[in-house]
């Protein structure tokens, strides 16, 4: 990301779960100091607490397999918003037109400070990516709109937010009795990435009539490089390969590899997620 952003218009924020790979974190922190990183304790809470601290006009999440591989126009992201501030949910870097059109999508082509720009109706999107318009991959949305869909979903009840959030006594309790994962979303409490994305977009479809219904391109700056195990309790549908286990990857990294962000951007991806034809290390 700090290859292909300007490093002036970056405020970055780490949530991190401290589990693995102590001293490998450590060393990516103290190359990117300017970060914020924030052990995991509660995510619901902490992610709460995150974005209240969030200061910029916009927002773009990023999980930890996303790769950049091309330069992104961040004056021709701001004029869409200023241009199109009632239609636009978000401008993705993870869409192409191409890639869209061949879906059977219908892709809208206009011309913003002399450049071409594309827009897709997400409630009308045919293909995966283009009704999905919430996640966490690359696309950059406005601030205020991402913490009034964080604000909607939750159940608005003090009393009940206290007693069935993540982290309350009650649901422990609970979750000896009946799935926990059950009665936290009943209360649209997410308590992870996956949730936070996949109940918060739900969120977004079933009540798309309060969002702004196009998202905005230009070209596919971004996709998710996916060559192992996601985590324990999704599938990885790409690249499920037991050469690059995290622990191998971790071991690879301590001797000096590095991924080969020269090869990505060489031969772009084709579609928003990939596997190992896009993974190639490159000793430094």
């Amino acid at each position: 990301m700090y290859r292909y952003f300007p490093a002036e218009f970056i405020q970055t924020y780490i949530l991190q779960k401290v589990e693995l790979f102590d001293k490998q974190y450590e060393q990516v922190f103290g190359k990117y100091a300017s970060c914020v990183v924030i052990k995991e304790n509660d995510f619901f809470s902490d992610f709460l607490r995150l974005l209240g601290q969030v200061s910029t006009e916009y927002i773009l999440f990023g999980v930890d397999d996303v790769v950049y591989f091309d330069s992104v126009d961040i004056d021709l992201v701001e004029e869409c918003f200023a241009g199109f501030g009632r239609d636009i949910f978000g401008f993705s870097l993870r869409l192409g037109p191409e890639r869209i059109k061949a879906g059977g999508d219908v892709v809208n082509q206009l011309v913003v400070g002399g450049q071409t720009v594309y827009s897709i109706d997400w409630m009308r999107g045919r293909t995966p990516a283009a009704r999905y318009p919430f996640e966490l991959c690359a696309t950059i949305y406005p601030t205020a709109l991402v913490k009034r869909i964080i604000e909607s979903v939750p159940n608005g009840n003090p009393v009940v937010r206290k007693l069935f959030s993540p982290a309350s006594g009650l649901i422990g309790l609970l979750g000896g009795i009946i799935s926990t994962r059950r009665i936290l979303k009943s209360f649209g409490y997410f308590f992870s990435p996956n949730t936070l994305e996949s109940w918060n977009c739900r969120w977004c479809q079933n009540h798309s009539d309060r969002l702004p219904a196009f998202l905005y391109f230009q070209k596919q700056c971004a996709a998710a490089i996916q060559v192992n195990m996601v985590n324990t309790s999704t599938y990885n549908t790409w690249d499920d390969c037991a050469e690059y286990t995290v622990e191998t990857l971790a071991e690879k990294y301590k001797q000096g590899y590095r991924l080969d962000i020269d090869f990505v951007s060489a031969c772009k991806p084709a579609q928003t997620h990939c596997g190992r034809e896009s993974f190639r290390l490159v000793k430094t």
